[in-house]
């Protein structure tokens, strides 16, 4: 089965670019699932969903305590799973950005030998300016997606995101994903 991680801040085009690479996989015959946290489809990513709503520091620790058990449920129930052949996990290990720097990373470092990790990890990034200006068209506004918390998080973020590929998701979707789909090639080569 291939792994493929999707990671990031708010409003960097998650979703959007894991359903552009399913997309890819799907047309080529394989069975693609894509399983986007906090999912609402399970108790732990609804209360990780509603405490993203609240601004206290209980809401943070819910919010992390929840996520991580939802992405825990989602490799139970879905890597390795002989349904599919291609899994893409969106919001993954990059969840743990949102602790403290210095449980940042020993949460990172934890659930990286954890939980199953892959060469196919993408982490999207754009400077928190692009971030707010995209997710001022929300409706409702998550507990991190404020111009401090973004550049805090993106900060730790990169830290921990040294073996990724990392890309700038400035550019269009299309321009961005053409830039993924080069690595994919070169990744599904290396595989065969």
């Amino acid at each position: 089965m291939r792994l493929i991680i999707v990671d990031g801040l708010d409003a960097v085009g998650k979703d959007t670019q894991a359903r552009m690479i399913g997309k890819r996989y799907s047309e080529r015959g394989e069975r693609v699932v894509i399983r986007s946290h906090p999912e609402s489809d399970n108790y732990f990513g609804r209360k990780a969903k509603r405490a993203l709503l609240g601004t206290s520091k209980l809401n943070t620790i819910q919010a992390s305590m929840f996520y991580m058990l939802d992405v825990l449920r989602s490799v139970r129930h879905y890597y390795r799973n002989p349904h599919y052949d291609t899994l893409i996990m969106v919001r993954y290990l990059m969840g743990t950005a949102y602790l403290p720097l210095r449980f940042a990373k020993i949460a990172y470092r934890f659930f990286e030998h954890f939980v199953p990790t892959s060469d196919y990890m993408f982490f999207l990034d754009a400077p928190p300016e692009v971030l707010l200006q995209r997710v001022s068209k929300r409706h409702e506004l998550e507990l991190f997606e404020t111009a401090d918390e973004l550049l805090k998080v993106r900060k730790k973020a990169l830290i921990l995101a040294k073996q990724w590929h990392i890309i700038d998701t400035t550019p269009s979707i299309e321009e961005t994903f053409l830039e993924i789909e080069g690595i994919l090639k070169t990744l599904d080569q290396q595989e065969k």
